[in-house]
């Protein structure tokens, strides 16, 4: 966990569709983690999510970082936290990573692929192979042909967070999918950006699936139609959400965004055209 907390905004600036009245009707279980009634103000966490998996230590998403310039997204601009002595106490250090999952290139999920070492940015974790989606790492290559909408928010993470691992030969770019190990696959899932994507984990009778940015919100869970404003294709990030949550209802898997504070993840159950919330994870509340 880096961070969990506000993040300066409000129910319908996070998520413009959705009515007020919907908000107020959960929240006795959406308060105090995900939303304060008093204050209008959506919480969030960043975090990383460890796996161990065939001898192997996987990260998935490696949040904003520290040190970092970001003029359009100052709540992660120049943090300074302990994530790494957090990891350490997990069991984890910097060289024991094998594998690094970037679910998107957003500012809050690439930030800890590097850090600072005197004027230069270096990676942090030296011996990892960096997974990288090929059509999302093309999508925010500035000599490309596209121009995001969250370019601005995402200033400097392409030079300061991308480009050095890049340059340190350790990125593997993938399309379509990409199997980790007999356990876990990688998938497409196109719509916040259109390169996003999903790990999915299936081990003997246990299901999970790590789903990025699909969903922003515990609200998300149950009433997947509303989207983020952060969307760069607003009907796909639907059906993209959509689809996955069916996944999880269907084949009784955990799923675990990269942004839910509290518990973190929850397993989700089909009610009617929509899911509701089966099970919230058996972790300790961030």
């Amino acid at each position: 966990m880096e961070f969990s907390g506000p993040v300066g905004l409000t129910s319908r600036q996070f998520f413009p569709e959705s009515p007020k009245e919907l908000w107020e009707q959960n929240k006795d279980w959406l308060s105090p983690d995900s939303w304060q009634p008093k204050t209008d103000m959506v919480h969030s966490a960043l975090q990383t999510w460890v796996l161990r998996s065939e001898g192997r230590t996987i990260l998935i998403d490696t949040g904003a970082g520290n040190d970092k310039f970001r003029p359009y997204a100052k709540q992660w601009q120049y943090m300074d936290t302990d994530f790494l002595r957090r990891l350490a106490r997990a069991g984890v250090r910097p060289r024991d990573v094998d594998v690094v999952v970037n679910t998107h290139l957003h500012n809050d999920h690439v930030g800890w692929n590097t850090r600072r070492e005197g004027r230069d940015w270096v990676p942090t974790f030296p011996n990892a192979t960096y997974l990288i989606p090929e059509v999302e790492f093309d999508f925010w290559n500035p000599q490309g042909p596209v121009r995001p909408k969250y370019v601005q928010g995402n200033q400097n993470v392409w030079e300061d967070s991308v480009v050095p691992v890049h340059e340190a030969g350790l990125v593997k770019l993938w399309e379509g999918s990409y199997t980790l190990d007999s356990s876990l696959k990688l998938h497409l899932a196109a719509g916040h950006t259109p390169g996003s994507s999903v790990l999915r984990l299936e081990s003997g009778k246990d299901r999970a699936v790590f789903i990025g940015d699909l969903l922003h919100t515990a609200l998300q869970l149950e009433h997947p139609e509303f989207n983020s404003c952060f969307e760069e294709d607003e009907k796909g990030a639907l059906a993209t959400r959509r689809r996955e949550l069916e996944w999880a209802a269907d084949h009784k898997a955990l799923v675990l965004p990269a942004h839910l504070p509290g518990h973190g993840a929850a397993e989700v159950e089909r009610s009617g055209s929509n899911f509701k919330i089966k099970e919230w994870a058996g972790f300790s509340r961030s």
